[in-house]
């Protein structure tokens, strides 16, 4: 079905990261060209074509291209989404302003500001007719008013339209109809219906979720268009597939009828590629640490399954579509460490970004960073990206010196171990969100760090949690676009049921779920997935009675299904309510898409003393220092072990080898480092 070579980009924000790789042998190629925000589909093709003349391949051989993407992401954070209308049920007309009656957890109750909503009351229109919860009929769609409710809508400047009924999840009915007469009345707008988008149950959670996927609809069709415009003209006749949120890849027609999908893309993709190299390694349970220069972006995987969340968020708005569950926090390479008026340290969020950058930059930058931290401390470098970015470590120094240490009464060393430790220990804060409040011992996963800061950081983080192994994936600065390369194609299907669990008919469920099943066959056949590289699962999510919130439990007969839900609710919050109803709230089919894995790379051969590229003083612990070995990563074969103090340069990334860890380049090309 795929020729051999394939092709993977993710756009960042600074650099646009491109991984070509032969499926058949597993050798790669990467480039990294700077992103080009006006048209990112512009350093796409630049980034493509700097990989195909480093392999010396030809555009025509590519048999599969795959792209991360945060373009929806950023048009929602940045609130330049198209200008969007709303339709929907009479009397329903606020549902957006009023939205939940609870403050977002750290927001302070008397200075929090309601966010405007991404569309006012005036672009809201509302339209006789009603469903019931359980799908039945009980006022007939208002046609000739939902024709005045289209023209108003295109009359008041929108690009997008949205369209969501009350108890659309039951029958979609009406919402068809509307989506019709749209299409008859206001041909020029995109509209969307929540019954393609989220037809489950909680209406300003649906609500919003399809308001965003109208709004993000024009940017994203206009950009994927433009990009398949641009492989053509490069003579790439391969298919485009697009990272979603759920990690996952799909087709670029479904991502042009649903690219509130992609937000979160680039993170998902991560967690994808280290779970493929934490695979091939022989460790199912890991915990995935994504560092760049401004966050971190964390993931606990456990028996190689990706856990996927409805709870998710895009800056201010709820997006409860099935996405990878991680949690995201202010912490990075450029993350600024301040001094504030009490005199404590605080390190990020806020950060130095690209422009000016880390002082050692040399761009301007005069606040200190993690990673002039890093630098006053020895464990960078004199220059990265191969030796193309030259670091300065006076500028790091005066830096840490002039706006942590004196201000303080600290000297150099203890100013810069300051900020990378309250950096660590925001993101073991975090780790422990995803593990230990979830019921998991840290101490029995493996830690994968990579990003660009990763490896900095992985064995730091490692000690404080109790974790005795870390995985730095062969190209840990590119593994975003690395993951694409091992992604399926996946999609989710859900129905809200809301049924008692002792009510449960079984062949209702079987009804309900075949259905599901056949919508993912048509997904199939649009994807053309060959019958046999399909595979589905059932999934309900559950509750106990009147709790705001669900768990998704792999389908099982009702009998066992009760058992399932309270192990589950015993393992996540440590209790259960054996004295409490049970309810199916929706039911949910997983569907995959299985594709091509690529070959494994061959690491290939390479001593530790082939390996040795200089040597650079490095600040201890307790006031020592050493002459630490710098090792070129390239150059060691598989087998090859070294001990600590030790950095460990490669063109996408730095790896920190302190004293008492060894690290053994192991045979799939990953670096297992251990403590002892």
């Amino acid at each position: 079905m795929w020729r051999d070579l394939l092709v993977a980009v993710d756009i960042g924000g600074t650099f646009t990261d491109v991984t070509l790789q032969d499926g058949a042998t597993g050798q790669a190629w990467t480039a990294k060209t700077p992103s080009t925000p006006r048209d990112p589909s512009e350093a796409f093709v630049t980034g493509v074509g700097l990989a195909l003349a480093a392999a010396g391949r030809a555009a025509a051989e590519i048999g599969r291209v795959l792209h991360g993407t945060t373009v929806a992401t950023n048009l929602i954070l940045e609130g330049r989404t198209a200008p969007t209308a709303l339709i929907t049920t009479e009397g329903f007309r606020h549902v957006l302003e009023i939205g939940r009656a609870d403050l977002p957890r750290r927001d302070n109750l008397w200075s929090w500001v309601k966010p405007k909503r991404p569309v006012p009351p005036s672009r809201v229109f509302e339209v006789a007719g009603r469903i019931g919860p359980g799908g039945a009929e009980l006022e007939p769609l208002d046609e000739a008013g939902m024709r005045v409710a289209a023209r108003a809508a295109a009359a008041s400047g929108a690009r997008a339209v949205a369209v969501c009924f009350l108890h659309a999840f039951a029958s979609a009915a009406h919402e068809r109809r509307a989506l019709a007469i749209l299409a008859e009345e206001a041909p020029d707008l995109a509209a969307t219906a929540s019954c393609d988008v989220l037809p489950v149950v909680r209406e300003y959670e649906r609500s919003m979720a399809t308001v965003l996927n109208a709004a993000v609809m024009p940017a994203v069709s206009t950009y994927v268009a433009r990009l398949e415009e641009r492989l053509a003209d490069a003579g790439i006749a391969a298919p485009l597939l697009l990272m979603k949120s759920n990690g996952g890849v799909a087709g670029s027609a479904a991502i042009r009828r649903q690219p509130v999908q992609t937000a979160l893309s680039g993170p998902a993709a991560g967690v994808v590629g280290a779970r493929a190299v934490a695979e091939a390694a022989g460790l199912p349970d890991i915990i995935t640490v994504d560092i760049g220069g401004t966050s971190a972006d964390i993931c606990l995987v456990a028996g190689g399954r990706i856990g996927l969340t409805q709870s998710g968020r895009v800056g201010p708005w709820p997006l409860p579509l099935p996405m990878v569950d991680m949690v995201t926090i202010g912490a990075g390479g450029g993350s600024l460490a301040r001094v504030a008026p009490g005199g404590a340290l605080t390190v990020g969020p806020a950060s130095a970004g690209a422009d000016p950058g880390p002082a050692c930059y040399g761009g301007g930058g005069e606040e200190p960073t993690v990673t002039d931290a890093h630098i006053v401390l020895g464990h960078l470098p004199p220059a990265l990206l191969g030796g193309r970015m030259a670091l300065d470590p006076a500028l790091a120094e005066r830096a840490v010196r002039e706006r942590v240490a004196e201000p303080l009464g600290l000297s150099l060393e203890d100013a810069a171990r300051g900020i990378l430790a309250i950096a660590d220990n925001n993101m073991v804060g975090a780790i422990r969100v995803v593990s230990v409040e979830r019921g998991h011992d840290p101490r029995g996963f493996a830690l994968v760090p990579f990003g660009g800061a990763g490896p900095l950081h992985g064995c730091a983080l490692a000690e404080l949690l109790g974790i005795g192994t870390v995985l730095v994936p062969p190209a840990p600065g590119v593994l975003c676009a690395q993951g694409l390369l091992a992604a399926d194609l996946k999609a989710e299907f859900s129905r809200t049921v809301a049924l008692p669990l002792d009510a449960a008919d079984p062949a209702l469920l079987d009804a309900a779920y075949a259905a599901l099943e056949a919508e993912a066959d048509a997904w199939f056949a649009a994807e053309a997935v060959p019958p046999a590289d399909r595979a589905t699962a059932r999934v309900a999510l559950m509750r106990y009675a009147e709790q705001g919130f669900e768990l998704p439990i792999p389908h099982a007969a009702p009998a066992a299904l009760g058992g399932d839900f309270a192990a589950a609710h015993r393992a996540l919050y440590g209790f259960d309510l054996p004295n409490i109803g049970i309810e199916i709230v929706t039911l949910r089919v997983e569907a995959r898409g299985r594709m091509p894995s690529p070959a494994a790379p061959n690491p290939g051969a390479g001593t530790v003393e082939a390996a040795l590229a200089g040597h650079q003083r490095m600040r201890l612990r307790g006031g020592a220092t050493a002459e630490a070995p710098i090792y070129d990563r390239a150059r060691l074969g598989a087998g090859a072990a070294l001990a600590g103090p030790a950095i460990l340069v490669q063109l996408d990334a730095t790896t920190l080898l302190p004293p008492g860890w060894r690290a053994q380049v192991h045979a799939a090309g990953s670096l297992l480092l251990q403590r002892g």
